[in-house]
């Protein structure tokens, strides 16, 4: 919950933010700066936003409340430290999943902490996974677990070298 400032206490959060459900909240140009320097840096106290968008304390307060009750803002998780991400190995494994069994194949895939997303996406490939491991090693066995999963036809694998951004 926030505290004092409109912010959360939690240390380098990261603003999650759900545009599945806008609902009948009709978003302004106002809301959409407010939410992009909430994603650059979601700790940011409600007065520095003031000072930056030109606009009083009290109408930041008020926007913050009006996006998480409307659920644009779902809330606010953990980003860890650029250090922490570097020391990881990342890869995006796509799955080819046979007919039907999408469900079941994102029921286990949710199942392994090594695996931070599942996307459904069209194209030649049926989901793409982003998925972590602390080493080489523990990053092939992970991909040989999301190869052995019942339901998954097939995968192909793209170690990430280097993250030029991240929002």
């Amino acid at each position: 919950m926030p505290d004092s400032t409109g912010i959360s206490a939690i240390c380098w959060i990261n603003l999650v933010i759900s545009i599945a459900t806008l609902g009948e909240l009709t978003m302004d140009e106002l809301d959409e700066h407010l939410l992009a320097r909430l994603r650059e840096n979601a700790r940011a106290p409600v007065a520095e936003l003031a000072r930056a968008l030109g606009l009083s304390r009290t109408t930041i307060q008020s926007r913050l409340a009006k996006l998480e009750r409307t659920g644009v803002i779902a809330g606010y998780s953990v980003k860890l430290s650029e250090a922490r991400q570097a020391a990881q190995v990342h890869a995006f494994i796509m799955l080819t999943v046979e007919p039907k069994q999408a469900a079941a194949v994102t029921q286990a895939l949710r199942r392994l902490p090594g695996v931070r997303t599942l996307q459904s996406v069209s194209g030649p490939f049926d989901m793409i996974a982003a998925v972590e491991a602390p080493s080489v090693h523990e990053m092939d066995a992970l991909i040989d677990e999301l190869g052995a999963v019942h339901g998954v036809e097939r995968t192909n694998s793209s170690i990430v070298l280097s993250t030029k951004f991240d929002r």
